[in-house]
């Protein structure tokens, strides 16, 4: 099989999940975008070719870089991008449209470009992370779906990679993991399933959403709820219950009644039942009070018991800041279990990626084309643009976003410069260059073969080892330098000297 061949087969494997299967979302766009197409349509440009980016201005959480993710999605959604017999009769029902154009949609079908970073990359503002190229309506139509797609699932993956990285500060237990359990607190079934795949991604080790769990091949997690232990006499028999149930994976909710007096006790006893019979207690769980010191004093009262190995698990309302916080006070702490502030990234609760005109045809020409605003970050890079990635001894120096027709030599030095602050400057020498943005439709075609989630967490591993601590630390990092090249940075000052003539 060729990769044209072995794209389509991903895909239709991915078509046949459960949260994929049976979906028609071609219908999922802001009324405005097909406003647009029918005025294209009657004045005769729907096949006029431009050239989009889709990018964000701004690092969430006050983070020092973002975490790409939802490819999978776009890729889908574009894939099977088709105007039902029931759309048409929807847009019909409207009055807003001709038949002439009904007709045209009914047999519409994505014709132009894609090229994106794959799932997994560090990315950082202004860089394209989706370029788009093809006719104006086509092109225009997709824009609310693939934002909806990059921008949630950018930021959850981002967010949890700084709980997950919090949680790895922890010098008593190196091996401490995240498992993502939002599912109840969610915005709605999507934001669930997708925000699972996208903390996976992320660096969590597993999730308590069973449908993500079965869709993505992600470990999953679960024991029981406080319900369970009120349910029976006593919390002691409602743990025997469980261990029952589950002789190879007891884990015990022990803050029910009183963690120290009660719940842990309890678990010591059956503990040393289950060692005396050849089994062992995995581990307890905390999901409330004083975890720091909680998690210190069970911590002692189970190696005291015979029980150190024994795992201490803690839930409640957790984020990259309280792990962080619990940790510096000594927390004996194992396992993390964040749900709420994970899910919906809450401090930080979206990530504000943009689409953007950059190219239009006129006549045999592809001419850049600018947005200039007020605002100074809110001036767009014209023309089609690529972004390359300068490692020197294998670190991640710069990125440098150009035009696509710019050629360089990692043999000759190269000048980079601040694409404001022209005066910060400096030179790279024997590096080595990775173009980010790579093919995923071309002329219509599905030209990429989609990763597994597995495959896209080992990439997310992968690419901040080349970046330095600095630009990885969760407060204040450094700024990493992302410039434009000379060509465009002078393109973009000769448009704008041109607007203001």
């Amino acid at each position: 099989m060729d990769i044209k061949e072995r794209a389509r087969a991903r895909v239709e494997e991915i078509g046949a999940l459960p949260v994929y299967r049976d979906r028609h979302l071609t219908l999922l766009t802001d009324l405005y975008q097909l406003t647009m197409m029918y005025g294209h349509f009657r004045a005769g440009r729907h096949e006029t070719r431009v050239v989009f980016d889709l990018f964000y201005r701004k690092n969430p959480c006050g983070n020092g870089y973002v975490i790409a993710a939802g490819l999978e999605q776009v890729v889908w959604y574009i894939h099977n991008l088709r105007f039902s017999e029931d759309d048409l009769a929807y847009l019909r029902s409207l009055g807003m449209f001709s038949e002439d154009f009904l007709s045209y949609l009914r047999h519409f079908r994505f014709r132009g470009d894609v090229y994106a970073v794959p799932e997994g990359t560090v990315v950082f503002p202004n860089e394209p992370l989706l370029r788009v190229e093809g006719p104006i309506a086509e092109v225009q139509l997709i824009e609310s779906a693939v934002l909806a797609f990059i921008n949630h699932q950018s930021l959850i993956a981002t967010k949890a990679r700084r709980i997950v990285e919090a949680a790895r500060t922890n010098v008593r237990h190196p091996g401490s993991t995240v498992i993502e359990m939002g599912l109840r607190r969610s915005q709605n079934a999507d934001a669930a399933i997708f925000g699972a795949r996208a903390a996976f991604i992320g660096g969590c080790v597993a999730t308590s959403n069973v449908l993500a769990a079965q869709a993505y091949d992600i470990p999953v997690a679960g024991t029981q709820a406080h319900s369970w232990i009120q349910s029976f006499p006593s919390e002691y028999e409602a743990f025997q219950a469980y261990r029952a149930a589950f002789p190879d994976n007891t884990v015990l909710l022990v803050d029910t009644y009183d963690v120290l007096r009660s719940g842990v006790p309890n678990a010591i006893r059956v503990g040393l039942e289950m060692k005396a019979a050849g089994q062992s207690l995995k581990a307890i769980r905390i999901d409330s009070g004083d975890l720091a010191y909680l998690s210190k004093r069970a911590r002692q009262m189970l190696n005291d018991a015979g029980l150190a190995d024994v795992q201490i698990i803690a839930s409640s309302d957790l984020d990259e800041y309280t792990i962080r916080d619990l940790l510096t006070q000594g927390a004996e702490i194992d396992a993390w279990g964040v749900g709420t502030r994970l899910i919906t990234s809450e401090d930080c609760p979206s990530l504000g990626c943009v689409y953007k005109l950059v190219a239009q045809q006129f006549g045999d020409r592809m001419e850049p084309r600018i947005k200039i605003s007020e605002n100074p970050n809110k001036i767009t890079n014209p023309g089609k643009k690529k972004v390359l990635r300068l490692y020197v001894n294998g670190s991640a120096t710069a990125d440098l976003i150009a035009l696509d027709e710019e050629v360089y030599d990692p043999a000759e030095p190269l000048e980079l410069f601040h694409p404001i602050h022209t005066y910060k400057r400096k030179v790279v020498q024997n590096y080595e260059v990775e173009e980010l943005l790579r093919p995923v439709f071309v002329g219509g075609e599905l030209v990429y073969e989609l990763p597994t989630v597995q495959e896209i967490q080992a990439r997310v591993e992968e690419q901040l080892s080349a970046f330095s601590s600095e630009v990885r630390r969760h407060l204040n990092p450094h700024e990493y330098h992302v410039d434009l090249s000379k060509p465009l940075w002078d393109l973009k000052q000769r448009l704008l000297h041109e607007w203001r003539r």
